[in-house]
């Protein structure tokens, strides 16, 4: 019985815990389908990106909080935008479907829900423990930044205002850190003008990479199109001073008793109006920086202290109260301001509005095409008609009584339909030639004009008489303007406006300058904080070039220092030779450093060097003369020979006919001997004389070319080109027949050489010698090509006459 009463008392404890369970599954699964994606965006597990993302905007659109006023449409919003992010990533869509997981940075099969709570552990966390925002806030939305609206609308306001962005992803739990200081320091900078932004990692990725942002969360800083990366704590004065340091330095210039004269005077050449603020702290407000920057083309800017001492006379003069910051605006008159604000906290928008109505001089001068469009705009609509009294005139000191003169007319007569400015002739000349076209600016001139379109069509009417400002010229000028302003007709005269010249363009050294300081400040930062995504490309770019800078200067340092020189051309002159004595060896196989060539005598002493015992591949050029003939071949052989000197493997060398006079005859009858069917017999029956004959030898494999000299006794010019041509012929036809031709060829040559040195030996001068070697240059480029038929013999003879029949191997 106990035992059985045992076995049944477990029954309504497992009843009580199964129907435990049951509520909590159903809890579970109203909980997974008031949080499902799918059921949220109306699309089924199947749906594909295109079908997800038009619900997406379907539902945004229908529920977002500007348009929608249903008080849950907010949630409703947040829930749309959540859903969307998790099914347009696969990723994330793949971990919902497989384990109902809605936060990436969640372990897998560990659903996310609300009333979820793990049965494992005793103590348990849930979101709102951490008190972890669900989504972001909303107020942030009008923040947001996309990469078409940064690049139209964000970037060329850098040029106006800074811009302070945060960039921040949807799971960065660290950008929930920062948020509290983030808020308040939107909540300061913003009503001073500071632009706010907020780039998104997830979304806006192509942005991302355009700033450089790579991680969440970070700051940056926008002027002037420079992005500049915030790197300190974020607190907010250290974000405040970010701000003001990303600013240019010279905004504001500090004004004492010494040089506020010479401040409020530099309007002439500034050609901009003058502010003065008037404050008690030390240091310039951020405010006033800030709408010094945004005016900084139109207004120059000046601050007072106050609390100095330096600063009395000045307080004295213009009558300041200390117990208010007050802004004096001056013009042309450095006595008088034309307008004062004094106010307690300057707002902004009272700064803006106050500079923004005093932003031109009474009388300006037309500097640039920018301030002309801007003070002569052109005419949209009738009523808004704007005419432009316009004054040519010089800086001279002649025409300053005039230009007082213009001055105090405009100030009298200041309407909003008429608009003063002048023009110096010498710094607009095109301008000034259309509109007084042949004509030479010998007086001030005044003209009424009117812009009709952008591209530079005006009409125009000039007062007769010129301006020298007489009381008379300004009752003319009067009657002008009423006329103009009553009949728009009276403008009778029509011309095309150039553009104007930039007068005050910095210029291009100071320019340049200015980038290179910024991008070296720009490097500087990327390599103290290691921004090393973005520095790669330079830092290649600069290895690169060090590598190739030391890679040049080693290779130079290591080669023959007559490498890296340049050859030098053939001089018009004959180059001198070098003629080696007993007492030094052979040194031609380097490659020419000089202006003339080295020709070796083959003696007792070199011809064991430069011939029997010769390197394999090299060959020895070879000039047989005469003590007579000695000076006219060597020079003539020096110049044909000449540009092939920069050949290692050729050498030249010349033999002395009268000191070894069988050796030519042993060689020759030694390759006849061996070669019987090349018929030298008959060219050396009767030969005695070699002069003029050229021996290309090779010692190491014992065969050699031979040049015979041919004489016609017609210029050398003209046989040059016959040889030329007969060469030409030559090359066209085949390796084969090449060497069969030029066998022919000089054997013929060889009987004519014979049979004109039989009928003229009696005429035999020094120019006919000279000419023997006319036609080396075309046998050496054979010679190189390798097409010269070679004759073979089977060992060298000796060179000294007592062992002439004698040969070396």
């Amino acid at each position: 019985m106990t035992a059985g009463g045992n076995s049944r008392h477990p029954g309504p404890c497992l009843l009580v815990l199964a129907i435990f369970l049951l509520i909590l599954t159903d809890s579970v699964v109203e909980t997974t389908s008031g949080h499902n994606p799918y059921q949220i965006l109306g699309v089924s597990r199947s749906a594909s990106q295109a079908e997800i993302k038009k619900a997406y905007k379907n539902l945004a659109k229908e529920w977002h909080p500007d348009k929608n006023k249903d008080p849950n449409a907010e949630d409703m919003f947040i829930k749309i935008s959540k859903s969307y992010e998790i099914l347009s990533n696969e990723e994330r869509r793949a971990n919902f479907d497989r384990y109902g997981q809605m936060d990436e940075n969640q372990p897998f099969g560990q659903s996310q829900h609300h009333g979820f709570r793990s049965f494992r552990n005793g103590f348990y966390f849930d979101e709102s423990f951490f008190h972890f925002p669900r989504s972001r806030d909303f107020a942030d939305s009008k923040y947001l930044l996309h990469h078409a609206q940064f690049n139209s609308d964000v970037l060329p306001d850098s040029h106006k205002r800074p811009y302070l962005i945060k960039v921040t992803s949807e799971w960065c739990f660290a950008c929930i850190h920062i948020e509290p200081v983030w808020k308040e320091i939107v909540q300061d900078l913003e009503p001073l003008g500071v632009g706010i932004g907020i780039v998104d990692l997830g979304y806006e990725r192509r942005l991302a990479n355009q700033l450089g942002a790579h991680r969440a969360p970070s700051i940056i800083g926008l002027v002037n199109g420079r992005v500049t990366f915030f790197h300190q704590s974020i607190v907010r004065e250290y974000l405040r001073q970010f701000i003001e340091d990303l600013l240019p330095q010279k905004l504001v210039e500090k004004i004492t008793d010494d040089n506020y004269q010479q401040f409020l005077g530099s309007w002439h050449v500034e050609n901009k109006p003058s502010v003065l603020l008037f404050d008690q702290v030390a240091n310039v407000p951020l405010v006033y920086k800030l709408t010094a920057f945004a005016f900084r083309d139109y207004v120059h800017f000046g601050y007072v202290d106050q609390g100095d001492t330096h600063n009395i006379q000045l307080l004295r003069q213009f009558h300041i109260n200390s117990y208010a910051p007050t802004m004096l605006l001056f013009k042309e008159d450095t006595e008088n301001p034309v307008d004062i604000i004094q106010a307690r906290g300057m707002k902004r928008q009272i700064m803006d509005e106050f500079v923004s109505n005093n932003k031109f001089l009474q009388v300006p001068r037309l500097v640039n095409q920018e301030l002309f469009d801007e003070l002569c705009p052109v005419k949209q609509f009738h009523r808004r008609r704007k005419y432009c009294v316009l004054l040519i005139t010089s800086e001279d000191q002649a025409f300053l009584p005039g230009n007082k003169a213009f001055l105090d007319f405009a100030t009298a007569n200041k309407k909003e339909v008429l608009r003063f400015a002048y023009v110096y002739h010498s710094q607009q000349q095109p301008l000034c030639q259309a509109l007084l076209p042949n004509q030479v600016v010998l007086s001030p001139q005044v003209l009424i004009l009117e812009r009709r379109s952008p591209s530079g069509k005006v009409l125009y009417r000039s007062v007769i008489g010129g301006w020298n400002g007489s009381e008379e010229e300004k009752y003319r000028l009067l009657e002008h303007l009423e006329l103009v302003q009553k009949d728009p007709t009276y403008l009778t005269s029509d011309a095309t406006l150039p553009e104007l010249n930039n007068e005050m363009a910095p210029i291009f050294l100071i320019q340049w300058l200015n980038t290179a300081y910024d991008y070296i400040l720009q490097v500087y930062d990327d390599l103290l904080y290691s921004n090393w995504r973005e520095m790669m490309p330079i830092l290649s770019l600069i290895f690169s070039a060090l590598f190739i800078l030391f890679g040049t200067v080693i290779i130079q340092a290591f080669s023959e220092p007559g490498e890296s020189e340049p050859r030098k051309q053939v001089p018009k002159e004959q180059p001198q030779t070098e003629q080696d004595t007993s007492n030094r060896a052979n040194t031609s196989s380097r490659p020419p450093k000089k202006d003339f060539v080295e020709v070796t005598e083959l003696t007792d002493v070199t011809y064991i060097s430069n011939l029997v015992k010769l390197r394999p591949g090299h060959i020895n050029v070879v000039l047989v003369l005469t003590n007579a003939s000695k000076n006219a071949l060597l020079r003539k052989f020096a110049k044909e020979v000449f540009s092939f000197s920069g050949t290692q493997t050729i050498h030249f060398s010349f033999l002395n006919a009268d000191k070894h006079r069988h050796w030519m005859p042993t060689l020759l009858h030694s390759a006849a001997d061996t070669a019987r069917t090349r018929c030298h017999s008959d060219e050396d029956e009767d030969s005695s004389d070699y002069t003029g004959h050229v021996l290309a030898l090779n010692g190491y494999k014992k065969y050699f070319c031979h040049f015979r000299p041919v004489f016609t006794g017609d210029d050398p010019r003209d046989a040059s080109s016959v040889s030329e041509t007969s060469f030409s012929e030559s090359r066209r036809t085949s390796r084969s027949r090449s060497r069969s031709s030029s066998d022919s060829r000089s054997r013929s040559h060889s009987r004519e050489n014979v049979t004109g040195s039989k009928r003229g030996s009696s005429r035999a001068t020094s120019i006919e010698v000279h000419h023997k070697l006319d036609r080396l240059g075309l046998w050496m480029e054979r010679l190189m090509e390798g097409t010269l038929p070679r004759w073979q013999v089977p060992s060298w003879p000796f060179l000294h006459d007592a062992d002439n029949l004698a040969t070396v191997s």
